[in-house]
Parts: structure tokens; C-alpha cells; sequence
């Protein structure tokens, strides 16, 4: 009898699946919300919106009142001109900044995130101007669902028209900061700009329409570096916006009428509209999390549905960590604001702003540098005099008319040999060429130390300036 061999069993290979390492972004459409918190919020949109496109058009004098002008090197703020050489009070007020974000942070948490930032406050404005055109949300997720029609190419190009309008009108008060916003109006009317004009308003119209039209979330969430060491800033006393787990769990859909306690339920109904309202789209119930920005629209909106539900509010609210822990009352929490750490920023903040405000009130409106005449460092001039020659930059940092008057001394017999009054514009800087003498062979071979005093006629200001008068062998 034949015997056939066994039958040999070729495994089925399953198809390749092509596996992503990337969660496929979703778009977030926050609901709107009213309350203390959102109040709060547009209060202070008006308030920096108006500060931001208001400023330029004020006049001081003859001038804008805020203007920093890159061509002439003057920066006018209000009856300050400053120039380049007072760059220290940029770093001051940069490190006052930095410092206040620090002390603010301490406290509670990331306020300005929140209410202030730029990115927060236009992604609010351009929110409104998105639910005025397409609705609330629901609207908003219906019309993109839904297939190209007429009615949503004309809602969807009236929203565009309008952010590119808000967008264009920023850069071009961004550029008025620069240019003189009258002049740059002007301008508007012929398009007129010049190069770097264009380009920058231009330049800030496509970040604001970018960064508050689209990216919205993204920014605060991958760009902002504020969110990745704003841990090195928080502790268990800070204030930020909480869940209180301890109260809201277990949670569960209920009537207004049901017994929570009956049903072993917690006072959160899980409705989602904390999620629903939120401009990063995260849950607060599960706990504090980097994407937060401290708005509160979630407290808000909590607040809300527990007034429905006669539950009391705060099952979010600003609190601490601690306080959620050892149910602290809110005396013994603000007891703790005051601790350590926020007492250090608070000093040295204080102590910053005294300086700066302290340097700026002393401040000699007026500026000297002193250049040695490099194509001849001495000769010999009529009458057997010795002599060097030097360059000074006088800036009036005044809006007047000065006439100042060049002295020199350090050496016996040293004169000014030009002209000893000079006059400078308001707000200009002059180069003026300076002889100085000596009589021959009174004065040892080598360099001496001699100094320039520049004094204003009414003699309320004057500046003193080292130099060197160098002596032949």
C-alpha cells in the first residue's frame, strides 16, 4: 500500500499595518462661557487692546508720545528721549518683566497665560468674531461637517475677510510704534510703504492671523516655553485652577431632583462642558496638567451647572494643593501667600523698580562722548603751543534748544582753543571738533589724564568726561 507524506502546513503571513507614532490632531472648538472669570477676561482685552492701538495716536508736544525711532537712534516715551546708550533701562525693565512673571506665577499660577498674553487675548478676539459669523459651537461643528454649499463659503470668507482686516490692522499699529503712525496713514491711502515697512506689517498681520486664527492651542501647548518650567515656579501654595476630586467623585449623570447621596454619587454630573469650554481641550478633572493656561473658563462654567443643580459652587475653583489636601478655609490659604519665596521676588522686584524709577528721575538729560582725532594725536600750532585734537558727541536728550559750553581740565595752562559754546537741537546729537593747548615744554612727555566738562548755559545739567593729552618726546 502507498503512503502519501504528511501535507506541509505554510503559516499565513498577517498584512503589514502601518502603525502612526503621531495622534492625528483634532480640531478644538470651545464653547463660550459666561461668568466672573470671563468678565474679568474681556475687561482685560479691552483694557490692553486699547493701551496697544490707542497709544500711538497720542501726541506729546509736537510729536507722538510713544515712538521709537531706529533711523535717528531716539526713543520717545512720553517726555523721555532716551538713546542708545541708555540700553541699561531696557535690561531693567526686561528684568522687572521677568521678575513680576515669576512673583505672579508663585502666587497664581499662570495668570497672565490666561488673561493677558497676547496669544491668549487675540485667540479671544478672534473667537468672537467666529461665533458672531458661524455660531456656538454646535453651530461651528455642523458647518465644517458640512458639504461646499453657497451659505458656507459665504460665512466661512466673511470670517477670513474679517480676521485678515483685524489682522492687517495690527501690523500696521505694530510698524506705527516705528514710523510715525500719522505719517504711515498717510501713506496706508497711496501704499506708499517703504520696503522694511511692508514686510513688517505684513510680517505681524500673517502672525496674528496664523497664530489666532489656526494654531490657537498649538502655540501655548509645543511653542511656549512658559509651559515647560512653569513647575520650577509652582508649589503646593500656589493658587491654580483645581478639581476637587474629594467632593465631585464618584461622578455620574443625574436629575436636578435625585439624591446624589442616595445614589453614591459625587456633586460633578459629568457633563463634559468643563472639557467642552476649554481652549487647550483638556480635562481638569484629571488633575493639574502643563496645557493649562489658568483661564477659568472651566470654573466658570462649573460654577453654572452647579447653580442649576442647587449644589454649592467651587467644585473648580483657584485653589491650592494643599488646601484640597487638608481642606484649608480661604484665610488660612491667602496666610500662606505670603511665604518665603514670594517674599524674596516681592523684595528684590521692589528694590529693581526703586532703582530703575529712582536712575530715571536723576537722569542727566544730556550725553557726551569724547573720541581722540586719530589722523593727529599732537602737534605743534601757532604761537608754539602744543596741541591735540578731539571729537565730541553732545546729545541733548531735552526737547529744547540747548547752548552748551566745552571746558577742560588737567593740565597747567590747558585752554580750549575752538569755540567753547556749541548749539544742539531738541533731541539731537552733534559732532564737534575740540582743539586743546598747552604751552611748549609745560607739561612732562607721555599721557595725562585730563577731563572735558560740558554744561548746559542755564547750567542745570552737566557732563564730565575723562580723556588723555598726550605729550610728545
Amino acid at each position: 500500500m502507498a503512503t502519501t507524506s504528511p501535507r506541509k502546513v505554510i503559516p499565513i503571513q498577517p498584512e503589514a499595518a502601518e502603525v502612526s507614532l503621531y495622534e492625528a490632531q483634532q480640531k478644538i472648538y470651545p464653547r463660550s462661557v459666561s461668568g466672573l472669570y470671563a468678565r474679568w477676561r474681556w475687561v482685560l482685552v479691552a483694557l490692553t487692546q486699547l493701551v496697544f492701538y490707542g497709544l500711538p495716536w497720542l501726541e506729546w508736544g509736537q510729536r507722538q508720545a510713544v515712538l521709537f525711532d531706529l533711523a535717528s537712534r531716539r526713543f520717545y516715551i512720553f517726555g523721555l528721549v532716551l538713546y542708545p546708550q541708555d540700553f541699561i533701562y531696557l535690561t531693567g525693565l526686561l528684568v522687572i518683566s521677568a521678575l513680576s512673571l515669576f512673583l505672579f506665577t508663585a502666587v497664581a499660577g499662570r495668570l497672565w497665560c490666561g488673561f493677558s498674553c497676547p496669544q491668549t487675548v487675540y485667540t479671544e478676539i478672534f473667537l468672537w468674531i467666529e461665533r458672531r459669523v458661524e455660531g456656538d459651537r454646535s453651530a461651528r461643528m455642523r458647518l465644517d461637517d458640512a458639504p461646499l454649499s453657497a451659505h458656507k463659503i459665504a460665512r466661512k470668507t466673511t470670517k477670513h475677510t474679517l480676521w485678515i482686516v483685524l489682522a492687517l490692522w495690527t501690523g500696521f499699529t505694530f510698524v506705527g510704534y516705528f514710523t510715525p503712525i500719522r505719517l504711515l496713514w498717510g501713506e496706508a491711502f497711496t501704499l506708499s510703504f517703504g520696503p522694511w515697512e511692508w514686510f513688517w506689517v505684513n510680517f505681524y498681520a500673517l502672525a496674528t492671523y496664523g497664530n489666532a486664527g489656526f494654531m490657537r492651542e498649538q502655540v501655548c501647548k509645543y511653542m511656549c516655553p512658559y509651559a515647560r518650567f512653569q513647575s520650577a515656579m509652582f508649589d503646593k501654595d500656589t493658587l491654580i485652577v483645581s478639581y476637587d476630586e474629594s467632593r465631585g467623585e464618584p461622578r455620574g449623570a443625574r436629575s436636578r431632583k435625585a439624591d446624589a447621596a442616595a445614589l453614591g454619587l459625587g456633586a460633578c454630573v459629568d457633563c463634559t462642558l468643563c472639557v467642552q469650554v476649554c481652549p487647550t481641550g483638556i480635562d481638569i478633572r484629571k488633575g493639574l496638567q502643563y496645557e493649562c493656561i489658568g483661564c477659568a473658563a472651566c470654573v466658570d462654567v462649573c460654577d453654572s451647572v452647579m447653580d442649576k443643580m442647587a449644589y454649592p459652587r467651587g467644585l473648580i475653583r483657584f485653589t491650592t494643593q494643599n488646601a484640597l489636601k487638608q481642606g484649608w478655609s480661604s484665610r488660612q490659604i491667602w496666610r500662606r501667600v505670603l511665604r518665603p519665596r514670594v517674599l524674596v521676588y516681592g523684595a528684590v522686584l521692589a528694590t529693581l523698580c526703586v532703582v530703575v524709577l529712582g536712575s530715571l528721575a536723576l537722569r542727566t538729560p544730556l550725553k557726551v562722548d569724547v573720541v581722540r582725532d586719530r589722523a593727529s594725536l599732537a602737534r605743534i600750532a601757532e604761537g608754539g603751543r602744543l596741541e591735540n585734537v578731539y571729537r565730541l558727541q553732545i546729545m541733548n536728550a531735552t526737547e529744547q534748544p540747548m547752548v552748551y559750553r566745552i571746558d577742560a581740565t588737567g593740565l597747567q595752562g590747558l585752554t580750549v582753543a575752538t569755540a567753547p559754546e556749541v548749539s544742539v537741537g531738541p533731541a539731537e546729537s552733534r559732532w564737534v571738533a575740540v582743539r586743546l593747548q598747552i604751552p611748549y615744554g609745560s607739561a612732562a612727555p607721555g599721557s595725562h589724564a585730563i577731563h572735558f566738562t560740558v554744561a548746559s548755559q542755564q547750567g542745570a545739567d552737566h557732563v564730565s568726561e575723562k580723556s588723555v593729552f598726550l605729550v610728545p618726546r
